[in-house]
């Protein structure tokens, strides 16, 4: 999973301008905090951080590999057999 971790921290047209509109985050703001966070645990539980690698990216545009779509399926069930309920 550690390789997918550097796409949060992307930032894509839509999101550079809905900081520059004071909306939300920029994305790329918050990895310093997060790492500082995550490294705390993962040095806690005596783990290893994985060696810096190619990080996979496209999600925001839509790049999924295969395993995505049993995923949602599963994510979706429950709205598709009982539309329109809420939490």
């Amino acid at each position: 999973m550690w390789r997918f971790t550097a796409e949060l921290f992307d930032a894509d047209e839509i999101d550079i301008a809905l900081s520059e509109e004071g909306i939300a985050v920029d994305p790329r703001t918050l990895r310093a905090a997060w790492e500082a966070e995550v490294f705390a645990g993962i040095n806690e539980a005596t783990l290893n951080v994985p060696q810096e690698q190619a990080y996979r990216t496209g999600g925001k545009k839509g790049l999924h590999t295969e395993h995505l779509g049993p995923m949602l399926a599963e994510m979706q069930y429950l709205q598709r057999v009982l539309p329109g309920q809420q939490w």
